[in-house]
């Protein structure tokens, strides 16, 4: 930066002294008139890397406040702003509630932490072993009942990933026993076709390359929609690869 500074002061100076005018230089350089401006008014390229002074703002003198209010729990702008006003601010809501902002986006300063929602303990449950967080664990530790249900899906994935499809009766007896709601209906899914879902679990066989084509013929269907006789699709159809 120093170096470019440098050279773009010199560079400024020297049109300048050809006689050419700020608008000129801003048009030959590609820059905006304000940026040729300060360099033309820095008697050294040195002014140029000085970081300029952050302005006064009307809320200065009412942060200390601010934060206090913050720091005990109370993050609502239009609230704060009430307050201040009632303490002699004249300025707008809007800069109360970028203050607050601020505050809020930064973790360090959150006073109480984001609750978790229910599809982000899911996924880390569903997630593999290796890439556990360490607040799942705390929460395990402090839910029995989350943890019969993390160990009954993790089972279940090894049942799925092995293709040990001779251990799900094993594991039906253990949701039967564990009696939760949610693996319940897994359950009553699984057990209604229950021998289909023991080959899918133990033959290496996989309905995969059937669903592939299936969902190509559904997209050559829809790019094809309107466009053309049905000729041409069916054509498509036979002689895409």
């Amino acid at each position: 930066m120093a170096q470019r500074r440098r050279a773009h002061h010199a560079l400024v100076h020297e049109m300048l002294a050809q006689g050419a005018g700020f608008r000129q230089i801003a048009r030959h350089l590609g820059w905006n008139r304000r940026t040729v401006s300060l360099y033309a008014h820095a008697a050294t390229w040195q002014e140029m890397m000085i970081v300029p002074k952050q302005r006064a703002s009307l809320l200065d003198r009412f942060k200390p406040y601010l934060s206090e209010r913050i720091a005990s729990g109370c993050l609502k702008a239009s609230l704060l702003h009430r307050e201040v006003v009632a303490r002699g601010f004249t300025g707008g809501y809007g800069i109360v509630r970028y203050f607050v902002e601020q505050h809020r986006l930064r973790p360090d300063l959150r006073t109480t932490p984001k609750p978790l929602s229910t599809r982000q303990v899911t996924g880390w449950i569903c997630r593999h072993p290796d890439n556990l967080t360490d607040r799942l664990t705390a929460i395990l530790a402090n839910c029995p009942e989350l943890r019969t249900a993390s160990e009954l899906v993790r089972s279940f994935a090894a049942i799925m990933t092995q293709r040990h499809g001779h251990r799900l009766g094993e594991w039906l007896a253990a949701t039967e026993h564990a009696d939760l709601p949610g693996i319940n209906r897994f359950v009553n899914g699984v057990t209604t076709d229950l021998d289909a879902v023991t080959a899918g679990l133990s033959l290496p066989f996989s309905s995969g390359p059937v669903e592939g084509n299936v969902n190509r013929i559904k997209m050559l269907k829809r790019q094809m929609y309107g466009r053309a006789s049905f000729d041409l699709l069916r054509k498509r159809v036979l002689l895409a690869h």
